[in-house]
């Protein structure tokens, strides 16, 4: 890759692809915008350094004066900016342990934290983040996210069956394995990233608050990938109105520039001794100066405005392919929120186990199993993914189980929406094809 533009991307051979993967939710305003990279390249002439903990600098009260407004509570007035999403991960579980004096972390089957030592220990989604390194941090304990798959159920299961569920275990848990008065903090994201694009029902994240608040346990809500007007608000946890003890975001906040922020509120930060958080790099000049310009952008182009419709014109064309007749045998979901989109197909699972192996309760009838006589094709996500990619567009899949995931910038045109969508579907049809 040698040059990106907008919502392109430009590689050494020539070859001019759609990127619909923003470098993993990070160039939210497209590669190069025009107003970031030039706040940053002032910035670079200004101050490039300055440690944290000898002297703040200016774009780093800049940066802070443009995310109050925009926090999803009140209460949430204390910043702190790192270089990376695991680095304010570790900080915020470092944190929650310090704040309550208590050790155990409860986290999500399915959650992506980082791959850092404590970030990976919280991260469930796949083997590969800490295969071999074990043992890891200890005190971490996970329940089923209220995701079908977690609990071996129907994809048609209701949202408030599946949150009645995860919070059930998460109170076994609390009974069983990590007392009240052990546990710091419940982990979670409020959209599962790496586990497969999956919104938590509002009913579920409520549940979690009422629950941290009857123990005196910190609620981290992780926004890393979904923060930053991603999901159709500033920060999906608005959406259901819970409040956060600690909040972790990163990727769009800098458009590309390395910085990641911890949030949480005064009366708990105080507590804090000088010098127990900090770090070299922490909040980097040049870092913020790039993030206070993307704040400014995505209140002057009327990003979240530019998300709703996007999102509307993604998700009619992704269920106009779930309802086609020849390919909705194939597709079992399409999910998200905002344009952080999932399409799961129905390959073949994980595990011999799992209820399509064994049960009908949600699928087409074994006669509508099968298209033109074929079973549903095998790596469906990555073989449309490679599709894509021949055919001049950037995707990715995600999770261990069959899902394809949309995270097109958020100012992407209406045409670059259509032709993105259009070269996954002709792909679709000829991966459902070759069988």
């Amino acid at each position: 890759m040698m040059k990106g533009e907008g919502s392109y991307v430009v590689y050494d051979d020539g070859r001019r692809m759609l990127d619909f993967t923003c470098g993993i939710a990070v160039t939210n305003l497209g590669h190069t915008h025009p107003k970031v990279s030039k706040a940053a390249a002032d910035q670079c002439m200004q101050l490039v350094h300055s440690q944290c903990s000898i002297s703040l600098h200016e774009p780093y009260l800049r940066l802070i004066e443009r995310l109050l407004p925009v926090m999803p509570d009140p209460s949430l007035d204390s910043f702190y900016f790192w270089n990376s999403g695991s680095e304010a991960v570790e900080a915020a579980i470092k944190m929650a342990k310090l704040f309550t004096k208590r050790q155990n972390i409860i986290c999500m089957q399915g959650a992506y934290h980082g791959r850092t030592f404590g970030a990976m220990a919280v991260t469930k989604s796949k083997t590969i983040y800490s295969a071999g390194v074990h043992p890891l941090m200890p005190g971490v304990f996970s329940i089923p996210y209220p995701y079908w798959h977690q609990s071996n159920l129907p994809a048609t299961t209701p949202a408030s069956v599946l949150s009645s569920n995860s919070l059930y275990q998460l109170e076994l848990l609390l009974a069983q394995q990590t007392a009240p008065a052990d546990t710091a903090a419940i982990l979670i994201e409020p959209v599962l990233g790496e586990g497969g694009y999956v919104p938590a029902p509002a009913e579920f994240l409520q549940g979690l608050r009422k629950i941290c608040d009857k123990h005196g346990i910190m609620l981290i809500i992780d926004e890393v990938q979904s923060g930053f007007c991603r999901t159709g608000g500033w920060f999906a946890i608005q959406e259901s109105g819970v409040r956060p003890d600690i909040l972790v975001m990163a990727k769009g906040l800098g458009n590309g520039f390395p910085i990641s922020g911890v949030v949480s509120r005064r009366e708990l930060t105080d507590k804090l001794k000088p010098g127990s958080m900090g770090g070299t790099y922490a909040g980097n000049a040049v870092s913020c100066a790039a993030a206070v310009a993307v704040s400014d952008a995505m209140h002057a182009e009327n990003i979240l405005e530019n998300v709703k419709v996007r999102s509307d014109e993604l998700f009619s064309a992704l269920n106009a392919l779930k309802h086609d007749p020849s390919l909705s045998p194939h597709i079992l979901d399409v999910r998200g929120r905002g344009l952080m989109v999932g399409v799961e197909f129905a390959s073949p699972s994980v595990s011999a186990h799992h209820f399509t192996a064994h049960s009908a309760a949600s699928l087409p009838t074994p006669s509508q199993n099968l298209h033109h006589g074929k079973k549903h094709p095998a790596n469906m996500a990555s073989r449309v993914a490679r599709k894509c990619i021949e055919k001049g567009m950037l995707i990715l899949t995600t999770s261990v189980y069959e899902v394809i995931r949309f995270i097109p910038p958020l100012n992407v045109s209406k045409e670059d929406m259509e032709k993105g969508c259009a070269i996954f579907a002709e792909s679709v049809r000829e991966v459902v094809k070759e069988g």
